[in-house]
C-alpha cells in the first residue's frame, strides 16, 4: 500500500503553504528553492520578492516537482495566486503579465509599464503588512476577502467560498458589510483598472435559491 504524503506547495488566498492533495489550475514559485532533500519545506518561505504565478506546462517542459532548482507551488486559479502576492510570469504568460502591469500603471498614473522588480517591491511591502478592512461593495470582481467561515472570492456580484478543491455555493453578497481583504491593494487596483483573472470554474455555480435571503459580509 502507498504511504505517499501530500507535498507541502497548496498556497491558500491568504499566503500559507499547505499539504493537500488538490494540485489546482496553476503553478508558481517564490524565486528560489524553500524546500530540502526531503521535499520539506524549511523555515522560509520566499527566496526573493519575485513572486510569480504559471501555467501548468510551458514550452513541453518537463520538471521533477521539488527536486532540484526552485519549488513549484499550486493554486486553485489565479485569483487565489493573486490574494497571495503572486504576479503573471513574464515568460510562460506574457500576455497577461503584460496586461497585468498595463492596468497597474493606469491605477498608479505612470506614463509607461512598470518592470516587475518595481511591483515586486511594492507587492512585497504589502505581503509583509497588515490586511485592509474594505467595503464590499467597492470590491471588484476577483478580489478575494476573509470571512469568519474562511476566505471567499468576490464575483459575479456573489461571495464564494474559497477550498483547496473549488468554490462551493455562492452567496448572496451586502455592499455596505465590510471584510479583511486577502488580496493586496496594489492587485484590488489592478483588478479595479480591468484586469481579469483566471478563476476555477466552479465560481460560475449558481446560488442556492433557498439561501436567497442570507446577506453574507465579516
Amino acid at each position: 500500500m502507498s504511504t505517499s504524503r501530500p507535498l507541502q506547495n497548496r498556497v491558500a488566498p491568504n499566503g500559507e503553504i499547505c499539504a493537500r492533495p488538490a494540485r489546482g489550475l496553476m503553478m508558481g514559485n517564490r524565486g528560489g528553492r524553500l524546500h530540502g532533500p526531503d521535499q520539506r519545506l524549511g523555515i522560509r518561505r520566499w527566496a526573493s520578492k519575485a513572486w510569480i504565478s504559471c501555467r501548468l506546462s510551458f514550452n513541453n517542459r518537463r520538471r521533477q516537482v521539488m527536486n532540484a532548482g526552485y519549488t513549484e507551488l499550486f493554486f486553485l486559479d489565479e485569483a487565489t495566486a493573486l490574494a497571495a502576492g503572486h504576479r503573471p510570469c513574464f515568460e510562460c504568460r506574457r500576455k497577461q503579465a503584460l496586461a497585468f502591469a498595463e492596468a497597474w500603471a493606469n491605477a498608479a498614473g505612470l506614463a509607461d509599464r512598470p518592470r516587475a522588480p518595481e511591483m515586486d517591491a511594492v507587492l512585497h511591502a504589502e505581503r509583509l503588512g497588515d490586511c485592509d478592512t474594505i467595503r464590499l461593495g467597492d470590491a471588484p470582481d476577483g478580489v478575494m476577502v476573509r470571512l469568519a467561515d474562511g476566505p471567499a472570492l468576490i464575483w459575479g456580484g456573489a461571495l464564494r467560498p474559497w477550498s483547496f478543491d473549488g468554490y462551493a455555493t455562492p452567496r448572496p453578497l451586502n455592499p455596505d458589510a465590510k471584510a479583511l481583504a486577502l488580496t493586496p491593494a496594489s492587485v484590488r487596483a489592478v483588478l479595479s483598472h480591468g484586469y481579469r483573472p483566471m478563476v476555477h470554474p466552479s465560481a460560475d455555480r449558481t446560488a442556492d435559491p433557498a439561501r436567497a435571503d442570507r446577506r453574507e459580509g465579516a
